[in-house]
Order: C-alpha cells, then structure tokens, then sequence
C-alpha cells in the first residue's frame, strides 16, 4: 500500500513537472506582458512609421518572417550576418540582393530594448510581430502573435536554398515543401496570398512570361516591357495589381491567368487548389480569417524556447 501511495506521489510529481516544462516552452500572445508590456506597442510604432516612409517595407518585413521560419523554424537565423563561423542565409540564392528590412528590424531591436531596459525581446519574435504589423498597416487582418522564441545561434544557406520553395516549383511539388513544414495545401493557398504585397525581380517571372502557356497574353506582353529576355534581371513588378494593399486582389489575378510567377500560377492550374483560389477571389473575409490561422501555425514550426539559443543583443550577430 505504502509503495503504491509512493509510486502515484512520484507520477503526479512527474505529470505535474512535464506539464510545468511544456507551458513554459510553449509560445504565448502574453509572454511579455510582465517582462516588458511595452513590447509589442514599440514594435507597431515603428514599423508603421517605416511601411508610412515606403510602402513596399510591409511586404519585405513579412517575407523575412516566413524565409526565417522555413529555414530550421522560426528562430531569427536569417538575420545573421556572414563570419568565419557563420554561413550566412542572406547569401543563400532565394535571399541574396532580394531579402530587405534588415535596417528596420535594427531599429526595432534599438528601441524595444530601450522600451524594456534590458534585452527582453528575441529578434525572432521581432520578425513574427513585424510581420504581423506590416499586414494590419497594408489594411490586412491581425491576429494575436505567439510569443517566446529564442534567437538562433547559427545559420544554414545549404538548408535556405534546400528548403524556401523556389518560383519555378509545380504545384505537386509546392505541396511536398509546405507538407515537409508540417503546412497543408490550405496553408499554401492562404500563405501565397501575402503576394498581394510587394514586388518580384523579373529574373524570378522571366521563364513564365516567355515559356510558360497559363498566363493571359495581354499580361505576359505588358510584362515583358519590364522583363526582356536579356538583362533586366533586377527590375520589379507588382505582385498583383493592388501592391501596396493587403486584400484578395492576387486570387483574383490568378483565376484571370496573371500571376506573376510560375509557382502562383500553379495555384490555378487545373488542380487541387483551384476551388480555395475561387473561393477567395470573391471572398476577402474568408482569406483574411484563414490567412491569420496560418501565420500563427507558421510561425510555430520549431520555435527555440525555455533554455535553447539566445536573446540577442544584437539581430545580426551571436552574443
């Protein structure tokens, strides 16, 4: 009797520690509300004030979050500067010359440590919330952004040019990449839809509008101003037609054939997908719902939390 007593003692004690270990693990809209309250009302400040100064900075800053997140999770990885010991993901071929915003989130960094006294915040919960904000300040929807990643104490630009889905991938194999993040088709349709922000390099639409049969013709040939077939690489053009404001307008470009890159058009091809595409195209409230659903389960995929990685002092470089 006295060694049973003695075992559920020990396995309530062993309940009771996992429990504990997971909660504090686990991300938490309300992981600064007692450390610093301040927090999240300075990373709105300033990056509203930065997507005021350029529009197209809300489209970049989200983008650092999800290049951030499906390279080994969500944990600030990308904003590291290349050095004898870290191989850079800005170097990787989907981020190097493309990826920007890297001075806002410094000014972000500056001023939410300044606000907490001390470096509370992690730069990885800087990118999940700056995501966040730069989608309310393009007119999207907002969402309660979990909190309690911690910052990364290396990089990967063999895993960044493995795992960030190229523009030229089909739509099997779009599904295989997002499935290999723990993300299903519906969040591949709905993550997509943040191109109805920002702008795409013609050498990432060049092979579509020349080689490719599902784009509408009058589209391809208004794009190929833009994009010749020699040079030209580095000149920009919208993601949908409503660029700077965050709506369904892309899912409606895409049933009309013009989607800018190869992969969006993979959406509205003829398969799996087709029906949620339609079914945003003409219902904004039902993406914006979906898209916020989305981005939490996107920004959770493999967090470092409790005792793992860092607080970094400074995003670009280990402490």
């Amino acid at each position: 009797m006295a060694s049973h007593k003695y075992f559920c003692a020990v396995f309530h004690a062993f309940v009771f520690a996992t429990l504990a270990s997971t909660a504090l693990s686990a991300l938490s809209p309300n992981y600064y509300d007692y450390t610093c309250p301040n927090a999240l009302s300075t990373i709105r400040r300033v990056v509203e004030a930065a997507v005021q100064k350029e529009r197209r900075m809300g489209a970049s800053l989200l983008r650092l979050h999800f290049h951030d997140c499906f390279v080994n999770g969500c944990d600030g990885s990308i904003l590291l500067d290349p050095t004898a010991t870290i191989d850079s993901e800005k170097n990787a071929a989907p981020n190097f010359q493309s990826v920007r915003g890297f001075e806002v989130v410094d000014e972000i960094k500056q001023a939410v440590d300044e606000a907490c006294g001390k470096p509370v915040v992690s730069c990885a919960d800087i990118l999940a919330v700056a995501a966040r904000d730069s989608v309310v300040a393009l007119g999207g929807s907002t969402w309660k952004v979990r909190l309690g990643r911690r910052d990364s104490t290396t990089a990967s630009r063999d895993a960044a040019n493995t795992n960030i889905p190229p523009p030229f991938l089909s739509l099997s194999q779009l599904i295989s990449n997002f499935k290999s993040h723990g993300l299903n088709e519906k969040d591949l349709v709905v993550l997509s839809g943040g191109h109805t922000i920002g702008y795409a390099r013609c050498t990432t639409f060049k092979d579509h509008i020349y080689n490719d049969s599902n784009i509408n013709p009058h589209f391809a040939k208004a794009l190929k101003y833009i994009c010749p077939r020699q040079g030209g690489d580095f000149n920009l053009a919208p993601l949908d037609h409503t660029t700077g404001h965050f709506d369904s307008a892309y899912f409606t470009d895409l049933v009309h054939k013009k989607g800018i890159l190869h992969s969006d058009q993979e959406l509205f091809n003829g398969g799996s997908t087709d029906a949620l595409v339609r079914k945003y195209s003409h219902n904004t409230v039902a993406f914006y719902k979906d898209f916020a659903k989305s981005m939490i389960k996107m920004g959770n995929i493999k967090p470092l939390t409790g005792t793992q990685g860092e607080i970094r002092l400074n995003c670009r470089t280990v402490n």
